[in-house]
This record gives structure tokens, C-alpha cells and sequence, in this order.
């Protein structure tokens, strides 16, 4: 087996991640996702927007998107921001709530709780018949 020429290697293979980002680096538009029995919690810092600035809003029943927008043409908001989330399977569109307080936005989407399909086996009638069997 051959190596390539150790000048055309990128030095950052040779070095461990911890050693080139020594300081705990968030990005710009990092959103904290936090998954709770009762719901599924989305907390973004937003310093220096303003609450009329920011949009949260649901996109085909599927997508959870972030974002600023400026409230007329002639102003731009004070920071660029958009994000957009994949929303789990069971979750209640209608319950979606939001919060603004102190440059952090949380966003707070409801999990379905749905009831499982159960049957009373004092309903079942004695002469039930088969039809199928599971595989």
C-alpha cells in the first residue's frame, strides 16, 4: 500500500480535534434541542433581535422552520438567522408555542399522545373465527 507525499496529506489529520479547537466553539446559529416526555423543547440565542423580527412557523406539516425577517423593506434585522428542523412523527401542530425573553427564543412543540387501540376480551363473542394468521 501507498501513502501520497506527506506534503499533499492536510496537517489537520496529524492533529487531534481537541488540540486545533482547544475552546468550546458554538456556531452562530446553533439551536439547543431538548426532548422531554411531554414535549420537544428548540432554545436558540438571539441576542439583539427584536420579538417582531423573528418567525416560527410550521412548513407542510413536517418542517419546523426559524428564522428572522425584517418588519419592513427599509429596515434590516439586527442579526441573520435561519434554521429549519425536521419534525418528529408525533407531534401536535396546534400546541406550538413560542417564547422571547432575554435574546433566547424557545420554541415549544407538544408530542401527540395518542390512545392505543384496545379491546375488551369480555366483548369478544365466543364463535370467533380465524381469517388469517400472522406470518
Amino acid at each position: 500500500m501507498e501513502f501520497p507525499p506527506s506534503h499533499s496529506l492536510p496537517w489537520q489529520y496529524f492533529i487531534p480535534s481537541h488540540l486545533l479547537f482547544p475552546y468550546n466553539f458554538i456556531p452562530q446559529n446553533y439551536v439547543h434541542w431538548t426532548e422531554t416526555p411531554e414535549s420537544h423543547i428548540f432554545s436558540a440565542d438571539i441576542p439583539g433581535v427584536r420579538k417582531e423580527e423573528l418567525k416560527v412557523e410550521v412548513e407542510d406539516s413536517r418542517y419546523l422552520i426559524i428564522r428572522t425577517e425584517a418588519v419592513d423593506e427599509s429596515t434590516e434585522p439586527a442579526r441573520k438567522f435561519e434554521r429549519k428542523f425536521r419534525l418528529p412523527g408525533r407531534v401536535e401542530l396546534d400546541g406550538i408555542s413560542a417564547g422571547y425573553e432575554d435574546g433566547v427564543l424557545t420554541v415549544t412543540v407538544p408530542r401527540s399522545i395518542r390512545r392505543g387501540f384496545y379491546i375488551d376480551p369480555a366483548d369478544v363473542s365466543e364463535n370467533l373465527e380465524v381469517l388469517a394468521r400472522a406470518a
